[in-house]
């Protein structure tokens, strides 16, 4: 049955348009027009905005959830804790873990892919870590942190198909193999948690890492050794055209005006917006938990941001991609259709999701209804309504 969605603002890539008419039949857009074509139901906007789907690629977790629990449960609690906000994909993120979580991630995953009627689609993994640096580990458990070892990553990558992207810190030993074999098998290699000056990056952007892991966070910046300075990955990353980068714009990890130095460096087109939630988005201030329930890290919820207890660093956040398109027009002063496209096409491009992320025809009907302040009144996953407040 084709589906109309008339009297909505369209978001498309660089502009707003209040005469559309949208239709979608069997899971895919079939018209943007303004016509009015025959269909079977139809939704009333009122006025609302109508945006393509927010598309979440760095995600731990969500109402009470953290993907590292194994569970299809987990899988399906985040993920329709996010579809609330607005996301209709999501790419599981595990923080480091040893080989057997992640082979309980990978069958909790297809598990719950299965089963998936009410949350934002799942179309793979993402692994941050454990090929860090120390020094830039973050919240990631030290007892994991390690060098890229061939034996265990081509194990790993030989066990599942279901890798989409995998983080890494480039200056470690044998990281650029691990690299060129991310790259070989059509995984996306990112440069996350590193320590990695200039040189290291650009031979890492050879090798095959084009993407970086949430700039500014976990990563070198510009620094002196005896009189001499050197720029970290946070420079190389906006001197290397060709390095897709994403931002946690939650308005705790980075204030407005690096929101808006990033945009100004990269550009809509090459920056994404993610949550890099854990397990508390979506849930009340106190105690809680980063990673698996069992072999986690203790970490505390406040101020609108996840912490350890020593509030020595950031924990992940507890943002909602809403909450990220919101706060790029407020605090970044970003255009809506700039802040929409970094929250949709953009990281659907990075990861090679051709099937969806814009308004326009033959593309997925993943839709979301939203007001002038970014709150969520309907989200549509491939035709499928799976939120309605």
């Amino acid at each position: 049955m084709k589906i109309r969605i008339k009297n909505g603002k369209v978001i498309l890539r660089d502009r707003v348009e209040e005469n559309l008419n949208v239709y979608y039949e069997n899971g895919f857009i079939t018209d943007v027009t303004d016509q009015e074509l025959p269909c079977g139901e139809e939704i009333d906007a009122k006025g609302k905005y109508l945006s393509p789907g927010f598309i979440d690629i760095h995600s731990h977790g969500g109402g009470g959830a953290d993907f590292l629990d194994g569970t299809p449960q987990a899988f399906l609690t985040a993920a329709k804790t996010h579809a609330r906000h607005g996301t209709t994909t999501i790419v599981p993120t595990a923080t480091s873990c040893d080989y057997e979580g992640i082979r309980t991630l990978d069958a909790a995953w297809r598990d719950a892919v299965r089963e998936n009627r009410e949350g934002a689609d799942m179309p793979g993994l993402h692994l941050e870590g454990p090929y860090f640096s120390m020094n830039q580990r973050g919240a990631q458990d030290p007892k994991y942190i390690r060098n890229p070892d061939p034996k265990e990553y081509e194990k790993i990558l030989d066990s599942t198909g279901d890798i989409l992207r995998w983080s890494a810190a480039p200056e470690l030993p044998g990281a650029l193999e691990f690299g060129r074999e991310l790259k070989r098998r059509g995984i996306l290699a990112a440069i996350g948690h590193s320590d990695a000056e200039y040189p290291e990056v650009e031979a890492a952007y050879r090798a095959g890492y084009t993407h970086v892991t949430h700039l500014y966070s976990g990563m070198s910046m510009v620094h002196r050794r005896n009189a001499y300075r050197y720029a970290g990955v946070v420079e190389s990353a906006f001197l290397i055209d060709g390095l897709t980068v994403e931002i946690i714009a939650d308005g705790k990890h980075l204030p407005a005006e690096l929101l808006r130095l990033v945009v100004k460096f990269k550009g809509p087109d090459k920056t994404a917006l993610i949550t890099d939630s854990m397990r508390g988005a979506g849930m009340p201030d106190g105690p809680s938990i980063l990673g698996s329930l069992d072999k986690g890290l203790p970490v505390i919820i406040e101020d609108g941001v996840a912490k350890l207890p020593d509030r020595t660093s950031f924990a992940g956040s507890v943002a909602t991609a809403d909450l990220l398109v919101r706060n790029m027009v407020q605090l970044a002063r970003v255009s809506l259709p700039d802040a929409v496209r970094m929250a949709s096409v953009t990281p659907a491009n990075i990861m090679g999701f051709s099937d969806r992320g814009e308004i326009q025809k033959s593309r997925r009907a993943d839709l979301v209804l939203f007001d002038e302040e970014i709150h969520v009144s309907q989200t549509i996953v491939e035709g499928r309504t799976v939120w309605k407040a």
